[in-house]
């Protein structure tokens, strides 16, 4: 839980103190959402993803939570464009990214408490 908030802070530090810098803000989404699903998946099955399969990792999260698992899907369909090409992010999916981190992290927040964390 602790890498899904501080991915997240990070991204709220560089959306309050730069411009023009949505690739980088959503690659920090996508890596908070990845740790919040970690969260999830360890909260409610005891175990969490560790292949390089994006889609084996949508596939346990979703045995746990359909709708976090849609938003985990949103965020590893963004990563490549994000983090790896000169393709830059569109507004419209920074602001999808945006919602699914945000609800990512929320759920992560929820089994968390819900576990004892």
């Amino acid at each position: 839980m602790n890498k899904a908030e501080q991915f997240i802070q990070a991204a709220d530090i560089a959306l309050d103190g730069a411009d023009d810098i949505d690739d980088a803000i959503v690659t920090l989404w996508v890596h908070a959402g990845i740790a919040a699903s970690d969260v999830i998946c360890c909260a409610g099955l005891g175990e969490f993803s560790q292949s390089d399969n994006h889609n084996e990792a949508i596939t346990l999260l979703g045995s746990v939570d359909k709708v976090s698992a849609k938003n985990l899907k949103i965020l590893l369909g963004l990563k490549t464009r994000a983090g790896y090409t000169h393709l830059a992010i569109g507004r419209d999916d920074t602001k999808r990214a945006e919602r699914a981190a945000r609800a990512l992290i929320e759920a992560a927040r929820r089994a968390n408490a819900h576990a004892g964390g």
